[in-house]
Parts: structure tokens; C-alpha cells; sequence
């Protein structure tokens, strides 16, 4: 009997540590399943990275991205850097957001190339890294932008088009060095090729601020160079203001689809030749879709660009009219959303940019 009862506690005892394995093995998958950034109960955390506040386009994209989290419902957080910088400036504050805890971070670069490293420290820490608005070189981001060298392009053959192929024109650009500003000025000089008689009288540098871009078409046409037609990196309603301060018929103007200029079009200078060239702000919402699908483990492409439209009067009326807002901000885009690549509704877009 004693034996037995001795078999039988041995036998017990084997059965408890072979349960007790069984359960040890069990916690560990359930605590790597947990662990796991794939599982749909994971949420993440998203950093923001932009060096050119004060501007409305740049205001419209963040709360865009804002507005893609929400709607996601899989974003417990976003972390915004924001502030005016240099490229140096902001690869400490993505060293920052990386600190912070970022599963993914979006940015707008300052150029192409500044920022590769800090973009090689956040990938080899496991953080997906999406470039908006703008390109970068580095192999382990994604690009999300509008196609920049299109948006100079088709602007600029519309213009020159509206020249009759002749004249003077006023090249007003965005922040020397920046990606999109490089590419836009690329585009130009691709249709300023095809019209010999199409002459550059200036080209200034407006650091995409409205008052700057106004301020210098006013000097010019103060200066008495004849302008007979201008181009403009999107800072377009204050060029259309300065004609107007300096008593001067209007010429046609090329800008992007924003809200003041769509608004000076359709109802205050019918006489105005313009084109609105599409530029959505809205690409934030798009990068952060495209961050999102990343986390989730889905394949994307590493460039995605949208090509742009031209809105002109009289045949885009229709189109300007159901995108233009009394409501909105004169700086911000009436590109509100981007079919396949934005899930938001207008009012968590509204929300988002309170």
C-alpha cells in the first residue's frame, strides 16, 4: 500500500509539472500575442514632423492626418512636432518623436537628402516612416505626395497658352531647396521649353507665405517691369491683391486650388484668367492611411503621387463651385478628400482641424 500510494504522488507530481509547463508555454504565445503590433487590438502611436507653421495648407495637412487616425479607430495617440526649422532642427525632433514611443512618423521634409539618417534609426528601430507632400531619397520610407513636377508643368503650359506663347512672366516659387519647390521649378522649365517667346522678367522665392508672395508682386509691378503673366507655387490670392493695391489690370495668374483664390474667380474678378492648379492639403490624411496599412502589415507602394487637376473659368466652374466654401479658411485646400486614399468624413475632418 505504501508502494502504491508512493506511485501514485510520483505520478501526481509529474502530472502538476507538465501542467505547469503547458500553462507556462501558454502565457508566453498569450503574452507575445498581446505584445504582437499586429493584432487588431493594438493602439498605435503616430508622430507628426512639420517645419512651416503659420501656414494654412500645411494646417489643413496635419489636421487631415488627425483626421484619418480618428476615423481609423486604431491610433490611441498623435504626436505633433511642429515648428519653423531647419532640416537639422527637424531630425531632432524625429529623434524626439522616436523617443516618444512612435510606432510610425509622417513627415514633411525640408529636402530630399537631410534627413536619411534619422529616417535609417527610426527603420532599424521597427518604425514605419512616410514622407508627404514631399519626397525623400532614403530606401526605407514611403512617399505620399501630389505629383509636383506635373503641378508645375500643366500650370505653366496653361499660362503660357493663355500668352499666346509670348510675353513676360513672373516665376514666383516656393522654399529654395525643398523637394516640391525643385520638382515644380522642374516642371516650368519643361513647358517654358516648348514656348520660346515666353520670356522669365523675375522669379522670386515666396517661402510659401501669403503676405511675402504679396508683398514682392507688388514691388515688381511698382518697379514698372511690364508683367504679362505670373506663375505662382500656390500663393496666388495676395498676387491677385497686389494687381488690384497697384491699380493694374489683371493678367493670368496660375495658383493652387485655394479657397480665396476659387472665391476670386468665381464671384469677385470675373474677369480674371486664373487657374487652380490641385494641390490637396488632404495628402496628410492620405499619408497617414498609407502609415496605417503599414502598421497593419498590408503591402503598399513605396511612391504613391497624385496627379493634379486645372480648374480654369469658364469650364471648371461646376467643379469650383461644389469645392469652394465661405466657411473654409482663405489659405486652406478645397480638396477636402481623396477617393481611395482618405476614409473620413468632412465633419471628423472639421473636428480635426479645430
Amino acid at each position: 500500500m505504501a508502494l502504491r500510494a508512493h506511485g501514485n504522488r510520483r505520478r501526481a507530481l509529474r502530472l502538476a509539472i507538465v501542467l505547469g509547463l503547458v500553462a507556462a508555454v501558454v502565457g508566453v504565445v498569450a503574452s507575445s500575442a498581446f505584445s504582437n503590433p499586429s493584432t487588431s487590438s493594438k493602439k498605435w502611436v503616430i508622430g507628426v514632423s512639420n517645419t512651416l507653421v503659420g501656414n494654412g495648407w500645411r494646417e489643413e495637412m496635419i489636421c487631415s492626418a488627425k483626421a484619418e487616425a480618428n476615423a481609423s479607430g486604431k491610433v490611441a495617440k498623435v504626436i505633433v512636432a511642429d515648428r519653423n526649422g531647419s532640416a537639422a532642427e527637424q531630425a531632432a525632433d524625429i529623434r524626439n518623436l522616436i523617443s516618444a514611443g512612435a510606432n510610425a512618423i509622417l513627415l514633411d521634409p525640408a529636402d530630399p537628402t537631410s534627413l536619411n539618417g534619422v529616417i535609417s534609426q527610426a527603420a532599424a528601430r521597427g518604425i514605419k516612416v512616410v514622407s508627404m507632400d514631399s519626397t525623400v531619397t532614403a530606401p526605407q520610407a514611403y512617399n505620399v505626395a501630389n505629383d509636383q513636377t506635373k503641378y508645375g508643368y500643366l500650370g505653366a503650359l496653361w499660362l503660357f497658352k493663355q500668352m499666346g506663347g509670348k510675353g513676360n512672366v513672373v516665376e514666383m516659387r516656393g522654399i529654395a531647396g525643398a523637394t516640391a519647390d525643385t520638382d515644380r521649378h522642374k516642371g516650368f522649365q519643361q513647358a517654358l521649353k516648348k514656348y520660346p517667346g515666353i520670356k522669365v522678367v523675375k522669379s522670386t522665392f515666396t517661402g510659401w507665405q501669403y503676405a511675402t508672395g504679396g508683398k514682392q508682386m507688388l514691388d515688381i509691378l511698382n518697379s514698372g517691369v511690364k508683367v504679362d503673366g505670373v506663375w505662382t507655387s500656390g500663393i496666388d490670392y495676395t498676387v491677385v491683391n497686389a494687381f488690384k493695391t497697384a491699380g493694374k489690370p489683371l493678367v493670368p495668374i496660375v495658383g493652387a486650388d485655394n479657397n480665396q483664390f476659387l472665391k476670386q474667380m468665381l464671384t469677385q474678378y470675373p474677369t480674371l484668367k486664373g487657374a487652380a492648379v490641385t494641390n490637396p492639403a488632404t495628402i496628410g490624411g492620405a499619408a497617414m492611411n498609407t502609415a496605417l496599412k503599414l502598421l497593419a502589415g498590408q503591402k503598399v507602394p513605396k511612391t504613391q503621387l497624385l496627379t493634379p487637376q486645372v480648374w480654369s473659368m469658364p469650364g471648371s466652374k461646376a467643379i469650383m463651385t461644389k469645392f469652394y466654401s465661405a466657411k473654409l479658411p482663405p489659405t486652406y485646400s478645397d480638396t477636402l478628400q481623396i477617393p481611395g486614399h482618405t476614409t473620413y468624413s468632412i465633419a471628423q475632418l472639421n473636428q480635426a482641424c479645430k
